[in-house]
């Protein structure tokens, strides 16, 4: 799961050391290792308490200049360490990200795993969690095998656009696409985007969401709304508060589905910054379903589910 605070903070604690790095034509190699201690109490089905890797990462970027005005990247970020249990890991075994691309006046285009251009505009709530146990999207485009492109920022607006290659080798194929849209002026953000989703399972109608981001210094509002026809409608709020080294979240989330059934969401989080590499933090979670089975754990469900977590993560 991507995590807006740990990318934001590897992004300011690595700055300089990739600039020293790209000066001598070297790689940058980051990482981190994320620690959890998570409650969870599914109503009618149990407790369990469990120590969890919370998705440590090992990743390598890398940039150069091809011509005056073009630059070559690449970032490879690997995960799977499981490093709260060496006995259940057998080191790093799965892919996060990987892909390589150009950049300049024109924008920027790049190929292989990412995020999708969805997923960066308008998921934001889900993504800006932890433990994240609940990230509602209404997209359903994988990140493999994507086409991107950003343009530069014209006046404040920025456009995306991606393309998912699923050829004869992939069983299916199917040219699943996303297009956004985002415009910065002052402390508001808006986004808009689609994905296509034309490799889903169900519904392969197209998904539409909006995102607005209003930032009042040690405040930040965030709203989002996602619909997608004959499959759901999501909407969701968040408050955010800075102050000095803490940060306090409050969100809400509400899933509606077509078929009546409804699911929400409520999270609480304190983080609170150790030094420049190192933060630890308390989240809750508290989720209501009208499914029966909305739930599971162990093997039974339930429709009410409530998480408390401790967690602390440090990276360079």
């Amino acid at each position: 799961m991507k995590k807006t605070i740990l990318a934001t903070a590897i992004a300011a604690a690595t700055f300089s050391g990739a600039a020293l790095a790209q000066e001598s034509n070297l790689p940058t190699v980051y990482g981190n290792i994320q620690y959890v201690l998570q409650h969870t109490n599914v109503d009618g089905a149990g407790s369990t308490v469990e120590h969890a890797d919370n998705g440590s990462t090992l990743g390598v970027t890398h940039e150069h200049e091809i011509a005056p005005g073009l630059t070559g990247f690449f970032k490879l970020e690997l995960e799977g360490i499981n490093a709260d249990n060496k006995s259940k890991s057998s080191g790093i075994d799965s892919l996060d990200e990987a892909y390589i691309g150009v950049k300049g006046d024109f924008g920027q285009v790049w190929v292989g795993s990412d995020d999708g251009v969805y997923e960066r505009a308008v998921v934001i709530i889900g993504n800006f969690h932890e433990v994240g146990s609940d990230i509602f999207s209404a997209g359903t485009t994988s990140e493999g095998d994507q086409i991107q492109y950003q343009s530069p920022s014209f006046g404040g607006l920025v456009l995306g656009a991606g393309v998912q290659v699923n050829g004869d080798g992939e069983g299916t194929k199917s040219y699943p696409y996303q297009l956004s849209a985002t415009y910065s002026v002052d402390a508001l953000s808006v986004a808009f985007a689609m994905d296509s989703n034309e490799a889903a399972v169900g519904s392969n109608e197209n998904t539409y969401g909006l995102a607005a981001t209003y930032d009042m210094g040690d405040l930040s509002l965030v709203g989002e709304y996602q619909t997608r026809s004959d499959d759901r409608d999501i909407y969701g709020v968040m408050g955010v508060y800075t102050l000095g080294a803490n940060q306090f979240a409050l969100a809400y989330q509400l899933q509606d589905m077509d078929n009546g059934d409804k699911n929400d969401t409520v999270t609480l989080q304190a983080l609170h910054n150790l030094s420049d590499n190192m933060y630890v933090y308390v989240e809750g979670y508290l989720s209501n379903g009208d499914n029966a089975a909305q739930y599971t754990l162990e093997g039974a469900s339930g429709d009410e589910q409530s998480i408390a977590a401790v967690g602390a993560v440090y990276y360079f």
